[in-house]
């Protein structure tokens, strides 16, 4: 077995048919297989949390940090809360 494939892990779902055909169906619109795209998409998905939670620890870092908290809390930025 080749070294790419033993460091690998094998994932395996059920959908629902119409489930698998609107997958395939959008891999094939974007000219990718069905294992590029789900991939992909688990990859973005996994980026977006990543992000939702690195923001979420600074955020509740703030009241430990002086200088980020006086950097967050500053008249010349309370405009753009409005918005």
């Amino acid at each position: 077995m080749s070294k790419i494939h033993a460091e690998r892990e094998r994932l395996s779902i059920d959908v629902l048919p119409e489930e698998h055909r609107q997958i395939k169906a959008f891999a094939a619109f974007r000219g990718e297989t069905l294992r590029e795209y789900v991939i992909k998409s688990i990859k973005e998905r996994l980026n977006r949390e990543a992000e939702g939670t690195e923001l979420t620890i600074l955020a509740g870092h703030l009241n430990l940090d002086p200088i980020l908290k006086t950097l967050w809390d500053n008249e010349k930025d309370s405009a753009y809360d409005k918005l």
